[in-house]
């Protein structure tokens, strides 16, 4: 799986301008292909629970900013049901990865903003490849 990058440069806070067209497709298509080789993982419903809990976070985020030092552990606490989700092979490899790479990378309101944007349009290119 390739490795998303949230930010092209997290410094300016600029993104690149495919991320959420581009590369929301190539990891859509790259999860959807998992899922027709191991049935069961990866359905919609599954995903779409870790996409709520991210939108859900995120808008919890923008509208206390001041409580981000106790988000932020929520947020880091996706990967561990990203874990037990695969431990019991709910969801694929290159999914997990897609999780624990992107919670990876938030450290800001503004990152865990554009990971939950990279989701959405995740989400929309996953209906496109998604053989469940």
């Amino acid at each position: 799986m390739q490795k998303i990058e949230l930010w092209k440069d997290p410094g300016k806070k600029t993104l690149d301008p495919k991320l959420f067209s581009e590369t929301a497709e190539v990891l859509a298509r790259e999860v959807g292909e998992e899922s027709k080789t191991s049935r069961g993982t990866n359905k919609r419903t599954q995903i779409r629970k870790f996409y709520d809990e991210v939108v859900r976070l995120a808008a919890l985020a923008k509208a206390r900013p001041e409580e981000w030092e106790n988000i932020l552990p929520m947020v880091h606490m996706i990967t561990a049901k990203a874990a037990y989700a695969r431990g019991r092979k709910l969801i694929s490899p290159a999914f997990m990865d897609f999780i624990r790479n992107s919670i990876n990378q938030v450290g800001r309101p503004e990152d865990l903003n554009v990971f939950s944007n990279f989701f959405e349009a995740f989400m929309g290119f996953y209906r496109l490849y998604d053989p469940n």
